[in-house]
C-alpha cells in the first residue's frame, strides 16, 4: 500500500471537485473560439513612423484603449483588445457579421480638423492653374478627398468635396482652427432634408475657440475634415458661441451613428493597417461544434469501448480515470478562461487518445511483472515504477513541441497548443496518481486480485532490423518524391497565410458552377483567381483566392452569380504580405527549436546518438508527411503547422518508449548482440505501439470522417503522420542506432 494513499485520494477529491466547480455550467465557463461562435479576427498594424519621436512609447496602449472604448460602445459582448509586439493590436468580435462596419469602426483614425476655405481669388486661380498643369487623377484621389498636384501656395492644399452628386475642389488652409481635441460629445441628428447628420459638442476652450473663429469669419466657408477627407463647408452665417457643430455627408442612419461613436471615444493618436483578417460566419460556426462534438463523440466511445473490452477490471479503471481526465482538462481551460477552438477539439480529442498510452504503458509493465509470478499488488507497483520513466520521456518532449506551438503559434492554434498542453498534464495526473489510487483500494479491499488481460501478442519475435536497408530504399524514395511534388507546386503548396493574399470561402442559395463565378470575377477585373468547390462535390459552396485584398470585387461578382437568390460569405481570411513573411518565418522556427528542445532533452536523458537518431526519425515523418499531403493536392497553412509539431511529438513519444526499453535492456544483457538487443526490445513494446497507435489512429479517424470539411485537412496529415510514425520508430531510429552503434 502506498503510504501516501491517504492524500493522493484527499487530492483527487479536491481537484475534481474544484475542476466541477469551475466547469459548471459549461456553456457559461467554457468559451468558444471565433471559429466555433463566429466573428472576425483583425490585427493591425499601428503606423509609429507617423507619430512624434517624443510621443511614440504608449502609442500602441493609447490605440487600444481608444479601440476598447469603440467596442464597448459598440456593444460586441466579450470582444479581446490586446497589444501584440511594439506596434501590433489583436482585436476579436465574437458574433459579429458585418465586417466593413467593424473594420470602420476599428480601424478609422477619426481624427477631426476644422480648417478655413480660402477666399482670394488670386490664390484660387494660382491652385486651379496648377491643377490643370498637373492632370491629376481625380479618380483615385476621390476617397480621401486630396488632389496631388505640385505649385499649390504655401500653406494651402486643394481638396475635393462630393455633395449629393456635385463635386467641388477647395483650397484649404494646411492649419486647422480648430481639432477634435476640444470634442466632448458627439451624436445622431438629421438635417432640414431629413438626412441624418453628425452633431458635435465642444468643451469650454473649444466653444470659446469656435466663437471667435465664426466671428471673426462671417461670410467665409469653414471645412470639416475628417481623416482627410472634406465631409462639408457650409458657410458661416453667424457668430456660434455655444461651441456646436455638425458633419453632414449623405450619410445613412447607421454611418452617423459609427461615426459620432468612434468620434466620441476619441482620435487615434497614429494611423492602423489592417495588416489580418479572419472572419467566420456564425453559420459555419455552429456546423463546426456540430461535427466536432460528433467526431469527439465517436472517437472517446471507441476508447471507452475498447479499453475494458481488452484489459478488463483494469480497462475500467483506465475508462474512470479517462473521465477524471476529461473533467480536469475543462476545469482548468474554465480556471485559465481559455478560448475552445476547432483545432483545440481536436487537440482535446487527440490527447484522449495519447492518454491512454499511458494507462497501456503500465498496464503491458504490470502484464510482464505477473508473468513473473508477481502478486497483483507487487506487479501493481513495478509496472508504475517501471513504465514511469518512458511516460516522463514521452510526455516532456511532447509538451516541448506543444510550448514552441504556442509561442509561434496565433487565433486556433494559440487554442490547440493550449487544449494539448492541458491534455498532457491532465493525462498525467489521471494515468499515474488516480489509477493508481484505485489500484491499491481494489487490492487493499481484495489482496488475492486477479488482474487478467487480453494478449494481441505473445512473445513475438520479428527479426525487424535484418531488412532495415529496404526500409531506407522505401523512405529515401518516397521522400524524393514528396520533396520533388512540393518543388514542382510552389505556391500552390501554401494558403494565404504564407503567400499573402484573401481567402473567401461563399455559400449560394442555388446550384452554380465554377465557370460562372470564373466569369463574373473575369468581369470584374479578377481572371486569374483560384476557385475550388468547397465540401461536398455537389455542394453550392466555394472557396475563392485572389492575391488582392480589397473584397469588394469578389462580392460584386458574387451578386452577379447568386442573382435574386442570394450568398452567404462564410468565412474571409485575408493576410497582408508583412503578416505572411512573419507566419513563415515562425513556422521554419517553431519546426526548427521543436526539433532543438527534443535533441537537448533526449541527450540528456539518453546518450546522444539515440537523441540524433530521433531526431532524424522526427524530420522523416515530417517530410515524409508534407510529401504526401503535397502529393494530395492539399493546402498548407498554420493548423498544418500545428498537426506537423503535434506528429513530431507523437513519432519522439513512440520512438522513446523502444528506447526506454533499449536502455533497460542493455543492463539485464550485457553480451547480447546490439542488434539482436533492440529487435528484442521492439518486440517487447509491439503490443504497446499497436494498442497506443490502434486508439490515437481511430481517434485521428473520427476527426476525419465526421469532423467536417473544415478540419479535414488537418485529420489527413495527422493520419499520414501517426501512420508513418510507427515505421519510422523501427525502420529510421532504432535502425539508425544499430548502424551508428556498429561504428
Amino acid at each position: 500500500m502506498d503510504k501516501y494513499y491517504k492524500w493522493k485520494v484527499l487530492l483527487i477529491i479536491a481537484i475534481v471537485g474544484f475542476s466541477l466547480w469551475k466547469v459548471y455550467p459549461p456553456q457559461e465557463k467554457i468559451h468558444l473560439g471565433l471559429d466555433l461562435q463566429g466573428g472576425m479576427q483583425i490585427l493591425l498594424r499601428v503606423e509609429l513612423e507617423k507619430v512624434p519621436a517624443e510621443a511614440r512609447e504608449d502609442a500602441t496602449d493609447r490605440v487600444v484603449e481608444i479601440i476598447r472604448n469603440r467596442i464597448d460602445e459598440f456593444g460586441v459582448r466579450e470582444p479581446t483588445i490586446t497589444k501584440q509586439a511594439k506596434d501590433l493590436v489583436v482585436v476579436q468580435l465574437p458574433g459579429i457579421t458585418d465586417r466593413e462596419r467593424a473594420k470602420e469602426i476599428v480601424g478609422k483614425t477619426a481624427h477631426l480638423e476644422f480648417k478655413l476655405v480660402s477666399e482670394d481669388s488670386d490664390l484660387i486661380q494660382k491652385a486651379e492653374q496648377a491643377a490643370l498643369a498637373t492632370e491629376p487623377n481625380k479618380e483615385e484621389a476621390a476617397p480621401v478627398g486630396v488632389v496631388p498636384v505640385a505649385g499649390i501656395p504655401e500653406g494651402y492644399e486643394l481638396k475635393i468635396i462630393s455633395d449629393r452628386g456635385r463635386t467641388e475642389t477647395l483650397l484649404l488652409q494646411k492649419e486647422p482652427v480648430l481639432t477634435g481635441d476640444r470634442l466632448v460629445n458627439a451624436s445622431v441628428g438629421f438635417d432640414q432634408y431629413g438626412q441624418p447628420i453628425v452633431e458635435l459638442q465642444l468643451d469650454g476652450d473649444g466653444a470659446k475657440i469656435f466663437d471667435r473663429v465664426t466671428f471673426q469669419n462671417i461670410g467665409r466657408r469653414l471645412a470639416i475634415v475628417l481623416d482627410g477627407k472634406v465631409h462639408s463647408a457650409p458657410v458661416i452665417r453667424d457668430r456660434i458661441p455655444s461651441g456646436q457643430a455638425q458633419i453632414s455627408g449623405n450619410f445613412s442612419s447607421e454611418e452617423a451613428s459609427d461615426l459620432a461613436l468612434v468620434l466620441r471615444a476619441g482620435a487615434l493618436p497614429a494611423p492602423v493597417v489592417i495588416e489580418e483578417e479572419r472572419t467566420v460566419g456564425p453559420s459555419l460556426g455552429r456546423d463546426s461544434v456540430t461535427k466536432g462534438i460528433q467526431a469527439g463523440l465517436w472517437g472517446a466511445l471507441f476508447v471507452f469501448i475498447f479499453m475494458p473490452f481488452y484489459y478488463l477490471l483494469a480497462g475500467a479503471v483506465a475508462d474512470f480515470a479517462l473521465l477524471v481526465y476529461g473533467l480536469v482538462t475543462m476545469g482548468v481551460m474554465a480556471l485559465l478562461h481559455a478560448s475552445l477552438t476547432l483545432p483545440g477539439i481536436a487537440g482535446f480529442i487527440l490527447s484522449i487518445g495519447m492518454a491512454v498510452d499511458a494507462n497501456i504503458l503500465i498496464f503491458e509493465r504490470i502484464r510482464e511483472e505477473l508473468e513473473t509470478g508477481k502478486t497483483s499488488r507487487a506487479a501493481i507497483s513495478a509496472g508504475y515504477h517501471k513504465a514511469f520513466s518512458a511516460i516522463l520521456d514521452s510526455n516532456v518532449t511532447t509538451l516541448v513541441t506543444s510550448a514552441i506551438l504556442f509561442v509561434f503559434g496565433t487565433g486556433p492554434v494559440k487554442g490547440f497548443a493550449v487544449t494539448l498542453t492541458i491534455g498532457i498534464l491532465a493525462s498525467m495526473f489521471s494515468a499515474i496518481v488516480v489509477t493508481r489510487v484505485v489500484f491499491d483500494f481494489l487490492t487493499r479491499k481484495n489482496p488475492n486480485l486477479q488482474l487478467k488481460m487480453f494478449q494481441a501478442f505473445k512473445k513475438p519475435n520479428f527479426k525487424f532490423l535484418k531488412n532495415r536497408f529496404w526500409a531506407y530504399g522505401f523512405s529515401v524514395m518516397v521522400l524524393a518524391l514528396g520533396v520533388g511534388t512540393i518543388a514542382l507546386r510552389g505556391r500552390q503548396n501554401y494558403g494565404v497565410e504564407f503567400v499573402g493574399g484573401t481567402l473567401v470561402q461563399v455559400r449560394f442559395a442555388k446550384p452554380v458552377s465554377t465557370e460562372e463565378i470564373r466569369v463574373a470575377l473575369g468581369k470584374t477585373g479578377l481572371a486569374r483567381e483560384l476557385i475550388q468547390r468547397y465540401g461536398e462535390e455537389s455542394g453550392n459552396e466555394f472557396v475563392v483566392k485572389t492575391l488582392e485584398r480589397e473584397t469588394k470585387k469578389l462580392e460584386d461578382a458574387f451578386k452577379a452569380v447568386a442573382g435574386e437568390a442570394g450568398f452567404e460569405i462564410v468565412r474571409v481570411d485575408s493576410i497582408g504580405p508583412a503578416v505572411s513573411r512573419d507566419l513563415q518565418k515562425k513556422a521554419l522556427w517553431a519546426v526548427f527549436w521543436s526539433s532543438l528542445g527534443i535533441l537537448v532533452y533526449l541527450g540528456w536523458r539518453f546518450e546522444w546518438k539515440f537523441a540524433l537518431a530521433a531526431v532524424v526519425a522526427v524530420m522523416h515523418d515530417t517530410l515524409f508527411a508534407f510529401g504526401v499531403y503535397a502529393l494530395a493536392g492539399r493546402e498548407i497553412n498554420l493548423p498544418i503547422i500545428a498537426a506537423i509539431l503535434t506528429i513530431m511529438g507523437y513519432s519522439v513519444n513512440d520512438t522513446i518508449v523502444t528506447f526506454d526499453r533499449v536502455r533497460d535492456n542493455l543492463k539485464i544483457f550485457r553480451k547480447m548482440p546490439f542488434q539482436e538487443l533492440v529487435d528484442l526490445s521492439i518486440n517487447q513494446t509491439l503490443s504497446r505501439t499497436f494498442l497506443t497507435s490502434l486508439t490515437v489512429l481511430f481517434a485521428t479517424a473520427a476527426l476525419f470522417f465526421f469532423g467536417g470539411a473544415a478540419i479535414n485537412d488537418f485529420a489527413f496529415i495527422l493520419l499520414i503522420g501517426f501512420s508513418i510514425g510507427i515505421y519510422s520508430t523501427v525502420f529510421v531510429a532504432n535502425a539508425l542506432i544499430v548502424d551508428w552503434k556498429a561504428h
